[in-house]
């Protein structure tokens, strides 16, 4: 449409992201439009109800199990003399299938009983025909012709209703492929009725239908367990925010609905209690479990001033905490938006899947009419009468055999088992391209503060000339109140410990990665780095010396001076995180590059460089050149870049990958492709390994579709498999990519299903 300009969409999430010019297109005309064509709209931030999602699983069950009963129901019709066994075997897969099933959805009651109960009796009565085959020979292509129709037109009517739709749409996809494969059986057994020859196969044709309809549904219902679970395991992050919160009004502790609590509002956690909402602590001390939020597994010290996250557990202190965000400004629907919005995006082998989606339908459909052609010209000019029968049976087979199943799923299994397995260790890929581009990267380049060191600095030395220390902290925290940067909030920080009040501010003006000025009264006051004092014609004087032995000790030093006069120096000093040295080891034995890029002084860099092993440091680096050396970097190598801070948004960007730590600013996080909700940096060569274990299961998936399909279409093109021998290799096509995508670790598929129509809580993650 005019005024569009990308349309990504993800299938196996049933979600597209549609980017256009307002100024051309209009949202209602295109929400309209996809209407009119046929699709549901829905809005992926409104996130479905659990017990909806639930539903529909057991909704699909419940079809799976009717669609197990008509296929064995097949079985006495089926197993005629002209046939013998042949049938049997699907039939007997299914009904094992099935009953694994029952076994499994317990929870699903009385109906799932009757369903296994009637699948079992038709067992037995097939078992029991098995002995008396050819006593209903006349009657049997009709019952297999009803199965037929009451599965095409009655239990997979959705399917026909889908494959018309994209027939609307001139698409040719796996539903109408499917349905063409459907309607070819029936069309081959009313051949069968009409010629009432009794050699011909009247009632295998019809059964081709109704196992083939079968094996679709089965495969709908694994790639919705799949789906779903996948969703729900960021979804369930919510349920670990309380219902209720307890907050602190006109002197009186209220208990009220989590989501009557609004930004601003003082709300009491005891110990042990879940903290309700995002903030910062007022007053009081304790140890805060965020291992459910972010996967650190040790508590975590929170005291008057420091942030806590919804959704983390109180330790044995009580803490009253400031109300920062609610609702979808809060962390946990941050992260939950995160994976929403990126889901549609896609990495490049499943955009290569698609274009080969979009000529292989087309093809099988030419290959089945060419082999249905080729057997009624070759059987008449050889033998004087067209054989209809193996003419039928080559084109069925060819259809069956094509069956795109194992295709369109190959590749989307594997993203969404990756995606998984990254959520639990507390990463979040925001793209597909993660998945597929961190495996290629060779260099990665750290930010410092906050990445490799904690990020909370804290004032550790001040030199004040004259003794003016009272007068330094206070213009110093004055003029760094508006700054978000962690060193900033460290000066204002002391000042609050010292009972310091700032003066008020009347003009700011900040030079990222240097320092700020600002206007107190009629003063002018500049706070800064020692390099941006000497491009304003401040001079150290003898602080010089202090300064550069406070460097050395891997101290970062802020200057402060008023109207042109220095009034002293504050050295600031981080704690490197104690898996920093352990993690840049790790990323160095896998083959990448290390490199640290920082805008602190060169002395306090190299000394970080040092203690975690990085020896490629680049310091005194301004956010604009942060870019810079990361574009420098590209010209011969894909590069990562890891950081938090606002200053690293640009370099995020240009990167190939970008990463940032969850402790990170909101423009940071939306800059990258991959978050650390850990804040772990061993988490780095962990989603490094998760990318590259996706991408060859994907790869693997791909070339087993292929395999099995580009090698069974030309056999069954030959008319010498029977339609039902090809239902079961495309059955058998499916279950392969499905086993060698959860190879390793099928225990989580297993209690993905054991789990449906099962309370959420049983399923709830032990980690992020």
């Amino acid at each position: 449409m005019p005024g569009v300009d990308k349309v990504a969409v993800s299938l196996t999430h049933e979600q597209a992201l549609v980017e256009y010019d307002p100024s051309i297109a209009r949202p209602e005309q295109l929400l309209q439009t996809l209407k009119d064509i046929g699709y549901t709209i829905s809005d992926p931030r409104k996130l479905r109800a659990y017990e909806e999602e639930e539903r529909d699983l057991v909704h699909e069950a419940r079809r799976f199990v009717l669609a197990v009963v008509l296929t064995v129901a097949t079985i006495p019709i089926i197993a005629d003399p002209t046939v013998g066994w042949i049938g049997f075997l699907p039939a007997l897969v299914c009904l094992s299938l099935g009953a694994f099933v029952f076994f499994v959805l317990r929870s699903t009651g009385l109906w799932a009983a009757v369903g296994a109960a009637a699948g079992l009796a038709v067992m037995a009565l097939s078992l029991l025909y098995l002995n008396l085959a050819g006593h209903l020979t006349s009657v049997a292509p009709w019952l297999a012709g009803a199965l037929a129709l009451v599965l095409v037109f009655g239990v997979g009517q959705h399917i026909l209703r889908m494959a018309f739709q994209a027939l609307r749409r001139g698409i040719l996809n796996q539903h109408v492929l499917l349905e063409i494969g459907a309607f070819a059986g029936i069309a081959g057994g009313i051949i069968g009725l009409l010629l009432d020859r009794p050699d011909y196969p009247t009632a295998a044709f019809f059964s081709v239908s109704v196992m083939v309809g079968t094996y679709h549904i089965f495969s709908e219902w694994l790639s919705l367990i799949v789906k779903t679970r996948s969703s729900q395991a960021v979804k369930r992050l919510l349920d670990l925010r309380p219902a209720t919160a307890r907050v602190v009004r006109d002197g009186q502790e209220l208990e009220v609905p989590i989501e009557e609590v609004k930004i601003g509002d003082h709300v009491r956690i005891r110990p042990g209690e879940r903290i309700p909402t995002d903030g910062v602590v007022v007053s009081g001390y304790s140890g805060v479990d965020q291992s459910l939020v972010t996967g650190e597994s040790l508590p975590v010290e929170r005291r008057e001033g420091d942030p806590v996250i919804g959704g983390s557990i109180n330790g044995s202190g009580t803490l009253l905490v400031k109300t920062t965000a609610v609702g979808e400004g809060s962390f946990l629907q941050h992260v939950i938006r995160h994976v929403e919005d990126a889901r549609a995006l896609k990495p490049g082998i499943l955009h290569l899947v698609d274009r080969v989606l979009r000529i292989y339908t087309p093809t099988v459909l030419i290959v089945a009419a060419l082999a249905v052609v080729g057997w009624l010209i070759g059987s008449w000019l050889s033998t004087g009468h067209a054989d209809v029968e193996r003419a039928v049976f080559a084109g069925l087979s060819v259809l069956v055999m094509g069956y795109p199943c194992a295709v369109g799923i190959s590749a989307p299994l594997s993203i969404v088992r990756g995606a998984g397995q990254a959520a639990e260790r507390g990463v979040l890929m925001r793209t597909g391209e993660a998945f597929q581009g961190f495996r290629l990267v060779e260099k990665i380049v750290l930010d410092k503060t906050g990445t490799l060191t904690e990020g909370r600095p804290t004032v550790r030395e001040i030199e004040a000339l004259a003794g003016q220390e009272h007068e330094l902290l206070a213009v110093a925290a004055a003029a760094e109140t508006r700054s978000e940067h962690p060193l900033a909030q460290a000066l204002v920080k002391a000042a609050f410990e010292r009972s310091i009040t700032p003066p008020d501010v009347e003009a700011f003006e900040a030079f990222p990665g240097r320092g700020v000025i600002a206007r107190i009264g009629d003063a002018e006051v500049i706070v800064g780095s020692p390099r941006f004092m000497s491009e304003r014609n401040v001079a150290l004087g003898t602080l010089e010396e202090k300064t550069g032995a406070l460097e050395a000790a891997g101290r970062t030093v802020i200057a402060v001076a008023k109207e042109g006069r220095l009034l002293g120096i504050v050295a600031v000093g981080d704690t490197v995180r104690p898996d920093a040295a352990s993690a840049v080891a790790t990323l160095c034995k896998a083959g990448l590059s290390t490199v640290l890029v920082t805008g602190d002084n060169e002395r306090a860099a190299r000394r970080i460089g040092r203690e975690v092993g990085i020896d490629d440091v680049h310091a005194g680096v301004l956010p604009q050149d942060k870019a810079a050396i990361v574009r420098r970097l590209q010209a011969d190598a894909r590069v990562a870049m890891v950081g938090d801070g606002i200053n690293d948004a640009p370099a995020l960007m240009q990167a190939d990958i970008g990463i940032a730590m969850g402790g990170g600013t909101d423009i940071a996080l939306e800059s990258a492709d991959i978050i650390i909700l850990s804040n772990r940096l061993s988490a780095l060569s962990e989603a490094r390994d998760i990318s590259s274990r996706s991408y060859r299961k994907m790869v693997q998936n791909v070339v087993l579709a292929f395999m099995f399909n580009g090698g069974g279409i030309p056999l069954a093109a030959t008319g010498l498999i029977h339609p039902i021998w090809a239902m079961v290799a495309m059955a058998v096509s499916v279950t392969a990519i499905f086993i060698n995508s959860l190879w390793g670790n099928p225990r989580l598929f297993f209690e993905a299903i054991g789990s449906v129509g099962r309370p959420i809580a049983a399923a709830l993650p032990q980690g992020a």
